[in-house]
């Protein structure tokens, strides 16, 4: 019974050394593809230089309506009462 559990070790070993070399290059072959199809896209997209955008500009107008002279106070009386109301100057 030992050497049949060897045999079926070694066949596993090859077997799975298959397995691996197989997924192994076909990752590669799936890079190398990938990079001969899209290599030009990828050297645009190296040597891309960005536009600068505009700067924004904003128009602000200030609108301050006039009064008219019917609504215009005249005579308007100062304050007599403030700050300095109760100091006495000599």
């Amino acid at each position: 019974m030992g050497m049949a559990s060897q045999k079926v070790i070694v066949m596993f070993a090859l077997v799975a050394a298959t397995l691996f070399s197989a997924a192994f290059l076909l990752a590669i072959g799936t890079m190398a593809w990938m990079f001969t199809a899209y290599r030009d896209k990828m050297v645009a997209a190296l040597l891309f230089q960005p536009i600068p955008p505009t700067p924004t500009i904003y128009h602000v107008r200030i609108r301050r309506p006039r009064v008219t002279h019917g609504l215009r106070k005249v005579g308007r009386p100062l304050p007599t009462a403030g700050p300095t109301a109760g100091i006495v100057a000599a």
